[in-house]
C-alpha cells in the first residue's frame, strides 16, 4: 500500500462513551465475570459505555481473570494497583481515567444489581442542574446478615446526624455523578464513604432512588462494624472540618471595553 493510500484511507472515529461504570475490586474472582455480563447485558445497546475495573492489589487472581475477560468484553478496560491502597483509591483511579462524563460506581461484591443503572440515569440526567447532582443509590431492603445490617444501621445515624447529607445509605456502593464534579472533590482516604456529604459542600445536589440489594452469592466481606464505624469516626470529623471550609467562588470574566 503506498503512503498516498494511506492518506486516502478513512479514518476510525472513535465514539466517546457517555458512561463509565467503574468498579473497585479486591480479592473478587469469582464475581468479576457474573457481574460484568449483568452490566454488559443491562446496557449495551442502550447506552454507549466503557467498564472500567480497578483491582486494589488482589492476591487470588482477580487482575489475571479480569485480563481473560477483556477478550470477551470490548467494553472492559482494567488497571492494577501493585499494592492494596483501599477502595477510595481504587475509585480515585477509575474515575481518572475514565472517558466518560458520567459516573457510575458499583461495588464488585455482586450485591449490588446492575439493572438500577439505568433508573438512575433517568435520574439525573432530568436533573435541573446534572452537572452537580449525584445519584445515589438507596438499599431499603438490606440482603445482609444481622451484624453488617447493625453496623451500617450505626454508621449511617451517626454520620447523617454529624454531617446533615440528607442520605439514608451512603455506604451504597451504586451512585451515579459527573466526573467532573468528582473531581473537584478533596480525596483521602475513605472519601468513598462520604461522596454525598462531599457533592453537597460543592454546592451540589443529592438525590436518593430505592434500589435492589442480594445477598453475597460468591467471596467474603471486607467489612464488618469496627471498620465501618470506629475508624470511621476519624473520618468524619476531618469531613466536618472540610464542609466548614467551602471554596466556592463567583467567577466572572472581565472583557476589554470596546474603543
Amino acid at each position: 500500500m503506498t503512503s498516498s493510500d494511506n492518506n486516502n484511507s478513512p479514518t476510525r472515529q472513535i465514539q466517546v462513551p457517555s458512561l463509565s461504570v467503574v468498579v473497585p475490586v479486591k480479592n473478587e474472582v469469582d464475581n468479576v465475570e457474573p457481574l460484568i455480563s449483568e452490566i454488559v447485558t443491562t446496557l449495551r445497546g442502550k447506552e454507549t459505555f466503557e467498564i472500567i475495573y480497578v483491582d486494589d492489589g488482589s492476591d487470588d487472581g482477580t487482575d489475571l481473570r479480569l485480563v481473560e475477560l477483556m477478550h470477551r468484553f470490548a467494553e472492559l478496560r482494567v488497571y492494577h494497583h501493585r499494592v492494596c491502597c483501599g477502595q477510595s483509591a481504587a475509585i480515585c483511579t477509575g474515575v481518572a481515567q475514565a472517558s466518560a462524563p458520567l459516573i457510575a460506581t458499583l461495588d464488585g461484591d455482586g450485591q449490588n444489581d446492575p439493572a438500577d443503572i439505568p433508573a438512575l440515569l433517568e435520574k439525573i440526567r432530568a436533573a435541573e442542574n446534572a452537572d452537580q447532582t449525584m445519584i445515589t443509590g438507596w438499599r431499603a431492603k438490606r440482603r445482609d446478615t444481622f451484624v453488617r445490617r447493625l453496623s451500617s444501621r450505626v454508621a449511617n445515624g451517626v454520620r447523617s446526624r454529624l454531617l446533615k447529607d440528607r442520605t439514608p445509605d451512603t455506604g451504597c456502593g451504586l451512585k451515579i455523578f459527573p466526573r467532573a464534579a468528582f473531581l473537584a472533590m478533596p480525596r483521602f482516604n475513605h472519601m468513598h464513604r462520604f461522596l454525598p456529604a462531599l457533592m453537597i459542600r460543592s454546592g451540589g445536589t443529592v438525590c436518593c432512588v430505592e434500589v435492589n440489594h442480594r445477598p453475597r452469592e460468591r467471596g467474603t466481606s471486607k467489612y464488618g462494624v469496627w471498620n465501618r464505624l470506629w475508624v470511621g469516626i476519624v473520618d468524619i470529623l476531618g469531613v466536618m472540618w472540610l464542609i466548614r471550609r467551602p471554596i466556592r467562588p463567583l467567577v466572572e470574566q472581565l472583557r476589554r471595553p470596546e474603543v
